[in-house]
């Protein structure tokens, strides 16, 4: 479980570096409109990843099992035919995002110049998405495959080509012209294309066993339709998590620009408490699925109780140090002159602390449902979570008064600003932790065939 993690959490955590230096050009040498729409932007590129995890999702669960059962060539067949519907996503999102780019972010509620400035990243990331996807369904099916080392090298190469071009581009380091904001973006961009290119040179030299042959390109309707069958509940879990994130953002970008940056910045520090848990969620998923393929699932039930005590408790640690350490913590990312943004962060990091129990025990145990194919469970708690309870108590918590549409009805609310909003996702976390915990001990993913 540690070998498999470790290389997981050291490439979350240069991911981390990337993000974090991303926020640190902002704060420091732009203005807040750019930390706005930083903010924004990274959740459309998180975007961007979950319909990639559509089938990514569906690829780590079957190359997984393929190989716990000794069946290479069955998985080498789901890698192609992953990337041939990997090719399909990856064609449609640059088209959409084409045409419909600036309605994207109108529609998330950014206004004014931070709308302006967020377009503007997103044209500039457009073109390399194909190599976004192969950069993320490459390094799943490795790691489907037990191969964790790859991903971490390709990312610790990316995020350095990401950071040195972000710096040298922003700040017009040597020859190179001060772009600003758009150096960020094109940072952002370069790392993508040195990622995909590495990905697909490892597919090429048959890297742990996924060797790369052209007639397997061919597409497969049976096996697109298994891939399908478990990678579209599993990808919909993801993509409903990330929609309604999107739509939690708009709400927050409702409550105004100050609110928007104070809420990136407790996102990034809240990221040092969620990178364990997120790296042992992905060990626990390869884990289960190799496990289930060699017909042991007793030995996958102690991994994941493995992985959730140490991932789970990692992040409980953190979040430990975060409580006390919050005003520090925030004051990082912003420079003098935008104390106020960091002060109004603080209670956001004190209330996401207290939640982390409950995060680190829905992260790492949805993930091990995935790894047994069990998505759809996960999918439903997830609807439930977000839909049922964060959006509508966010809207609540947040406003002075609540409008429920198609009727004339006006509710009170508590007019608690974006503190409200992190209120409700506390409370989602810990009735989804619940509800996933039940479907845990009730053992019907163990059954499940991919």
């Amino acid at each position: 479980m540690l070998g498999l993690a470790a290389p997981v959490l050291l490439e979350q955590i240069l991911g981390m570096a990337v993000w974090f230096s991303d926020r640190l050009l902002t704060g420091h040498y732009l203005e807040t409109p750019h930390l706005a729409a930083v903010t924004l932007m990274a959740y459309v590129l998180w975007l961007v990843w979950g319909l990639f995890s559509v089938v990514a999702v569906g690829a780590t669960a079957m190359v997984a099992r393929f190989v716990g059962a000794g069946d290479w060539a069955t998985a080498r067949h789901v890698t192609h035919q992953a990337l041939v519907i990997g090719a399909v996503v990856a064609v449609l999102v640059t088209i959409v995002g084409n045409v419909w780019g600036d309605r994207v972010v109108a529609v998330l509620q950014l206004r004014g110049e931070s709308a302006e400035l967020a377009t503007t990243y997103l044209m500039c990331v457009l073109p390399v998405v194909p190599l976004m996807m192969f950069q993320t369904v490459g390094i799943a099916c490795l790691r489907g495959a037990g191969d964790m080392i790859s991903g971490l090298v390709i990312m610790a190469v990316v995020n350095l080509v990401n950071v040195a071009v972000s710096w040298s581009l922003v700040l017009g380091l040597g020859p190179l012209p001060a772009l600003g904001w758009k150096g960020i973006a094109l940072g952002t961009a370069a790392g993508f294309v040195v990622g995909g290119t590495l990905v697909i040179a490892l597919i090429l030299r048959g890297r742990w066993g996924l060797r790369f042959e052209w007639w397997r390109l061919r597409p497969d309707p049976g096996m697109i339709r298994r891939l399908l069958r478990i990678g579209l509940p599993g990808g919909a879990d993801m993509l409903s998590i990330i929609g309604c994130q999107l739509w939690f953002v708009a709400l927050i970008n409702q409550l105004g620009t100050l609110a928007v940056a104070a809420h990136g910045v407790a996102l990034c520090v809240e990221s040092l408490a969620f990178l364990p848990g997120s790296a042992f969620q992905m060990a626990a998923t390869t884990m289960v699925g190799q496990t289930l393929g060699a017909r042991d699932p007793q030995r996958a039930t102690r991994c994941v109780l493995i992985a959730l005590l140490c991932g789970g408790g990692f992040m409980v640690l953190v979040g430990a140090f975060i409580f006390p350490q919050a005003a520090t913590l925030a004051g990082l990312f912003v420079r003098a002159e935008h104390a106020h943004v960091a002060q109004q962060a603080i209670p956001l990091l004190r209330t996401v602390s207290l939640a982390m129990p409950a995060l680190a025990v829905t992260m790492i145990l949805s993930g091990s449902l995935r790894g047994a194919g069990d998505t759809r469970w996960p999918l439903a708690f997830s609807l439930f979570g977000l839909l049922g309870l964060r959006i509508p108590l966010a809207y609540w918590f947040a406003h002075d008064a609540v409008h429920i549409p198609w009727t004339e009805i006006t509710l009170p609310g508590w007019g608690l600003g974006v503190l409200g909003a992190w209120y409700a996702m506390a409370a989602d976390l810990h009735v989804r932790a619940l509800l996933v915990t039940a479907r845990f001990l009730q053992g019907g993913w163990k059954r499940i065939d991919v």
